[in-house]
């Protein structure tokens, strides 16, 4: 090592592998002390590793090219329509219909999951569960058949997200690849992260943002080592996806909101509230994950959640499905006082009440919807103190926060309300107010996440 690049006193942010020019420049620091250029650990970018990100970013939009279909098929045959958004498709058809499809959906489900926990113990198709307790090994059979059970579920209303079924199918073929290649055990790690973003960022168009989640979230790190293929990854999966999806924000009509002093002072208290708040979603999350049924219980705990779900969806038939057809009326404005606050109420115990069945799915979008309703809610009681911004606009900061909080990672929730709307820039002030105060009182109260909170008992 050159005294150049020889590390300074005080100092361990040596570069490796070291930069190919050997000459530094005359500041000496030798491209060894930018805080997120430092060592690749074992999870060296290698020419093997760069094609296997390539690949690995193909083969996850493909997949959830896949996943869509599967939703899309689910959805339309059990509420029978044809045509329009699935809100209105579960509001035209009869509440008997709503019942049995849920039912049905649970019914099939749930036996599904129990075979394949019979059938397959030993192979893990737990992302969170491999990629923190550090052994990153995926069953590419048991995920893509738990991807498929999950999108069943969500196709037939239950109240889980649709991502999750794309996330973990892209870390899998990470995984599988990786494994077949014989890299190492860092280099599979990053790989399976990199594949759990792209999932997200091709399911919902959203390459930025499932960069940051499998860095910030699924990784743990915003080095430059692991951003990169983070990057590359998820915009190869979203490029892919559009040769079937469409290539435009999933909340394209929310109109273009002003910042206004109204807003900006009401994201103090609002972002404690959600803090607050957050953290006793969260808890329900890890309450109901450790009480979820075993054994044969597993086949019939879909059936009763779901069945349930779809009596209380006989009022309310907004809380069917992932939260997308509730998030986006919120968005726009629409709801009054009570409705709002019935919502916000009411989605985090029928989402809890779909994984605690022993379900599999995702709780991104049911997250998102529950700050979208509740940022509605806190917003229009605040405008009856303080007119000002549309009720639309307390409703996209309540999501952002919501999210920040939920995921304990503000940098990728705030980039995600971005690119899901595509016109929410001018409030990107508020949403940082909101995420950071709401993501600091939930860390400080307790700390988890909707997915550390799920992680298993060690």
């Amino acid at each position: 090592m050159s005294r150049e690049d020889a590390p300074k006193p005080g100092f361990d942010r040596v570069r490796t592998p070291r930069p190919v020019l050997r000459k530094r420049v005359p500041s000496g620091r030798g491209a060894t002390e930018q805080p997120n250029a430092t060592g690749d650990d074992d999870a060296q970018l290698t020419p093997m590793t760069w094609l296997l990100t390539c690949v690995t970013g193909v083969v996850t939009g493909l997949l959830g090219i896949a996943m869509y279909e599967v939703l899309n098929l689910v959805e339309h045959v059990a509420f029978g329509y044809h045509h329009g958004t699935f809100a209105a498709g579960v509001a035209a058809a009869a509440g008997s219909r709503r019942v049995l499809a849920l039912a049905v959906g649970g019914l099939v489900t749930g036996i599904g999951w129990y075979l394949l926990r019979r059938l397959m113990p030993s192979h893990s198709s737990d992302l969170d569960d491999a990629l923190w307790a550090g052994q990153s090994q995926l069953s590419i059979r048991r995920s893509v058949a738990s991807g498929v059970l999950s999108e069943i579920a969500v196709g037939a209303g239950a109240s889980l997200g649709r991502e999750a079924a794309p996330k973990l199918v892209g870390a899998a073929s990470g995984s599988a690849l990786a494994t077949w290649a014989g890299l190492t055990h860092g280099q599979r790690r990053l790989l399976v992260a990199c594949g759990g973003g792209a999932g997200m960022a091709a399911i919902y168009n959203v390459p930025l943002g499932g960069a940051l989640l499998a860095a910030e979230v699924l990784y743990g790190s915003l080095s430059i080592a692991v951003v990169l293929p983070a990057l590359a990854c998820s915009v190869i999966a979203t490029v892919t996806s559009w040769l079937v999806l469409p290539n435009r924000p999933t909340y394209p009509l929310i109109p273009v909101y002003h910042l206004d002093a109204a807003l900006l002072v009401w994201t103090v208290p609002a972002g404690l509230v959600i803090g607050v708040l957050s953290v006793g979603h969260v808890r329900l999350i890890g309450w109901v994950s450790a009480h979820r049924p075993t054994g044969w219980r597993v086949a019939i705990g879909p059936l009763i959640a779901f069945t349930v779900v779809g009596l209380i969806g006989l009022h309310y038939p907004q809380l069917l499905g992932n939260g997308a057809d509730l998030a986006e009326p919120a968005f726009l404005g629409v709801g009054s006082i009570g409705l709002l606050l019935a919502l916000a109420a009411l989605k985090p115990l029928v989402t809890a009440a779909c994984l605690g069945s022993g379900a599999t799915g995702g709780l991104f979008t049911p997250t998102l919807s529950i700050g979208a309703v509740l940022g509605g809610f806190l917003g229009l009681a605040w405008t009856h103190l303080w007119a000002g911004a549309p009720v639309g606009a307390y409703a996209v900061v309540g999501a952002a926060a919501m999210l920040g909080a939920g995921l304990q990672a503000p940098l990728a929730g705030l980039v995600l309300m971005l690119e899901l709307t595509n016109t929410t820039n001018s409030l990107v002030v508020a949403m940082i107010v909101a995420t950071v105060i709401a993501t600091a009182i939930a860390r400080y109260l307790d700390g988890y996440s909707i997915y550390s909170a799920r992680l298993p008992a060690l």
